[in-house]
């Protein structure tokens, strides 16, 4: 395969699971590496993956102690696989730095769906945002946001964020004050390719909001009971 294919890692401690999965990824055209456990995961990380696909529950460690090492040096694309559904798990797997979360048992289009959107999205972050060079930012009280180095600051506080959370902040600020449904949220964070559950928008304003409101700042983020959410003071 040609060099520039994106190399996804997948890492999953059952084997029946990660043989399949690795062979439909090499059909689609992906370059694959895979790994058993957490620490041999974090070992292939040296192979420079452009998206880690990985399992919660392993060997050595788990899905959340790996996200958490490697998010100390790495911006790489993850995307979370789980048969842990509850909203606490997804909120901690969100928190400590995944870009998505994928409950099994899975349909493998939809895996594949995330997967595309993940490295499109990825690929725009490399880049400055809406063509934006470093530097031109957006901003609401104390909150500023850089397009070009995808940086955030809550005064002089740096804010580590995932792409989805960057997104997904991006489009708050650049609709301050304004109350915006679920769909518009969903519509222009997530788009067309996502096929996410439906309160994917509320795990993630609340892995937001924790990370925001770092030394008990106030909230910015508001809730507007049955519609949306508001960018916002108060």
């Amino acid at each position: 395969m040609p060099e520039n294919t994106p190399l996804i890692l997948f890492v999953e401690d059952d084997p029946a699971v990660r043989s399949s999965v690795r062979r439909r990824l090499v059909f689609e055209g992906y370059r694959v590496e895979t790994a058993e456990s957490g620490p041999e995961a974090l070992e292939k990380l040296g192979l420079g993956p452009d998206l880690v696909l990985l399992d919660v529950m392993l060997p050595g460690f788990d899905g959340f102690e790996v996200t958490e090492r490697l998010r100390r040096f790495s911006q790489v694309p993850v995307l979370m696989l789980t048969a842990r559904d509850t909203v606490p798990d997804r909120v901690t797997g969100l928190a400590i730095g995944a870009d998505d979360y994928l409950v099994k048992p899975f349909a493998i289009e939809e895996l594949l769906a995330r997967i595309r959107a993940l490295l499109r999205r990825a690929r725009v972050g490399a880049a400055p945002v809406d063509g934006a060079p470093s530097g031109e930012g957006l901003g609401y009280a104390d909150l500023r946001l850089d397009l070009g180095t995808r940086e955030v600051f809550r005064g002089t506080t740096a804010i580590a964020l995932s792409q989805r959370e960057f997104d997904l902040l991006a489009y708050l600020l650049r609709n301050p004050r304004q109350v915006l449904n679920r769909d518009q949220i969903f519509a222009a964070v997530w788009g067309s390719d996502h096929m996410g559950e439906s309160n994917i928008i509320d795990v993630n304003v609340k892995s937001l909001r924790q990370k925001l409101e770092v030394d008990g700042l106030p909230r910015l983020i508001q809730t507007v009971r049955g519609v949306g959410y508001a960018l916002r003071e108060g």
